[in-house]
């Protein structure tokens, strides 16, 4: 017997799957079996429409580090007129014969010209013809905002625990202390001395 759990369920979508199951529409009429029914057949349209989109998705160019997919046309202009190629499953066709970018770039060109700055694009589902370099500027970028970032906090903690383990830690050299003073007090004398000596040598000498 198959473990079973529980799973929050809004109270609308539940009410709706009441009422189909009362009007018995041929599905299972118990609720449980009513849901795994549904979650079934869920995951299964969703695996068919996966599979479907990624063999659309293998056809295509790959330019480097643009990806061209099949139907993108690639749009030149030359001496006042537009020249056409199309991108038909894993080839740029123009006029009946496979070509590359630089290719088509060059065909119609009498000096040399940079397919980048030169080509415009028109990928299935783009409204307008779009620069060739500035597709590849936006890809790189999103590519560089998807890449996933280190929290500052984790990073600061990697570099203090680099900075402690190759540098050591500096030896401080205290200055040595002074020597006391020698202030006995002379006799009959209970005042705070101020001298380092209490007796000068010129008063030794006449005592």
């Amino acid at each position: 017997m198959e473990s079973t759990v529980s799973l929050p369920l809004h109270s609308s979508t539940l009410s709706r799957l009441v009422a189909h199951l009362r009007q018995g529409n041929g599905g299972p009429q118990d609720l449980a079996a009513a849901v795994t029914d549904a979650v079934n057949s869920w995951i299964c349209a969703r695996e068919v429409r996966q599979q479907g989109a990624d063999a659309d998705c293998v056809r295509g160019y790959q330019w480097k580090s643009l990806f061209l997919p099949e139907g993108t046309v690639l749009r030149s202009w030359s001496y006042g007129e537009h020249n056409y190629a199309r991108v038909e499953g894993d080839h740029i066709i123009h006029r009946g014969r496979t070509v590359s970018p630089n290719q088509f770039a060059q065909s119609f060109a009498r000096t040399t010209r940079n397919a980048w700055t030169d080509l415009y694009i028109r990928r299935p589902g783009d409204e307008r013809f779009y620069l060739a370099c500035r597709l590849r500027s936006e890809q790189a970028k999103q590519a560089k905002l998807a890449a996933p970032v280190a929290p500052a906090d984790d990073i600061t903690k990697f570099v203090l625990a680099l900075l402690a383990a190759k540098i050591p830690a500096p030896i401080v050299q205290l200055p040595p202390a002074p020597a006391p003073r020698n202030v006995p007090p002379g006799p009959g004398w209970n005042l705070p001395e101020r001298r380092k000596f209490r007796y000068r040598i010129e008063d030794v000498a006449f005592e």
